[in-house]
This record gives C-alpha cells, structure tokens and sequence, in this order.
C-alpha cells in the first residue's frame, strides 16, 4: 500500500514529456503548381505546369519522415500555346479522356532536421514508375491571413516520360527525359 502511494505521488510530480504526432498539411491549390520541363523537337525546351492539383503532405518533425500525396488534375495543362494545350490532352500525350489525373505519392526523408528529398511513386497515363524529388528549400510560418501554420517548398527531379508510354516526339528525340518542378504551399489542418 506505501509503495502504491509513493508511486502516485511521485508520478504526479513527474511531468511526462508530451510526444510529437505528424502534423498533416493541405496542399493549397491556388499557390501549387507542378511544372515540367521536357525537349520540343528536339531544337528546344517547352515547359508547361499544371493548374489544378491537390492532396496532402504529412511531416513528423520528432521522428524526421512523412509523406506526401499529391493528385494533378491532368486537363489543367498549361503551355501557354493554346494548340499545344488542345494537343497536350490527346492519346500520344496526357491521354486525358483515360487518363483525366497524375499523382505522386512519397516518402519524406529529412537531413539536419529539415526535409531534403522524397522518394516517391509518380503514376501517369496508367502506369506507376520510382521518381526522385530533391527539395531545394523548405520553409513554414504563421499565415498571416489564415492564422495558422503554412509551410512550402520547391522540389524538382527527373523522369524519362518514355518510361510512362508517352511517346510523342519519339523520332526526333534522342530520348524522353523530362524534368519536373513542383512548387508547394500547405496550411496545417485544425
């Protein structure tokens, strides 16, 4: 019964550390959009971004990981050429009419307490291949308007569109590299 009493008291003049739990993130679809950066005849380099993309981003700071989700609405290409937007959503390209969305799902790995890069499953036009983001910078604070947490990064990697079964432009490229770029921002759920 003494001991049961001293275990009480001294676990109420204990303080228990509270343990972290990751923090989810909305991906705020008016301030994200992936980009991509890929040969046009092979005599230069067109780049297009998407305007439509959601999904959420997942940190948790104690244990250095998390998780990202992201869904690109894949009619939203935007060349800024409206024949090559018309062209971009046909069968040799995006294929939009079976394939309407993109998405990208990865791991975040973090080196000296911030995130660094994700290693992700990027699926396009059916078909779900490894690609690499490195993040280039990284940065949360308090909303000034939302008044609350809102982080963003700019990430970038590369991908062989090939791979993916678009092989538009297959005769004149040498090969089907691409680049993507993908600038985020994301406001912590309540």
């Amino acid at each position: 019964m003494r001991l049961s009493l001293i275990a009480a008291a001294l676990a109420g003049a204990v303080a228990i550390p509270a343990l972290a739990a990751p923090v989810t993130y909305t991906v705020e679809p008016g301030h994200t959009y992936p980009s991509f950066k890929a040969q046009h005849m092979g005599i230069s380099f067109w780049r297009g971004k998407f305007n439509k993309s959601s999904g959420t981003v997942v940190l948790d700071r104690e244990a250095k990981t998390g998780t990202v989700d992201i869904t690109i609405d894949a009619t939203s290409v935007d060349f800024g050429h409206d024949k090559m937007n018309e062209h971009a959503l046909k069968e040799d390209f995006f294929n939009t009419a079976k394939y309407p969305t993109i998405t990208y799902k990865g791991t975040i790995k973090f080196e000296k307490g911030e995130p660094d890069e994700v290693d992700g499953q990027l699926t396009m036009l059916g078909v779900t291949k490894p690609v690499k983001l490195d993040i280039e910078s990284f940065k949360c604070i308090q909303h000034p308007f939302y008044k609350k947490e809102a982080c963003g990064a700019d990430a970038e990697g590369e991908f062989n569109r090939w791979d993916f079964g678009m092989k538009y432009g297959a005769p004149v490229l040498e090969d089907g590299k691409a680049k993507i770029e993908i600038q985020i921002e994301a406001l912590k759920e309540s």
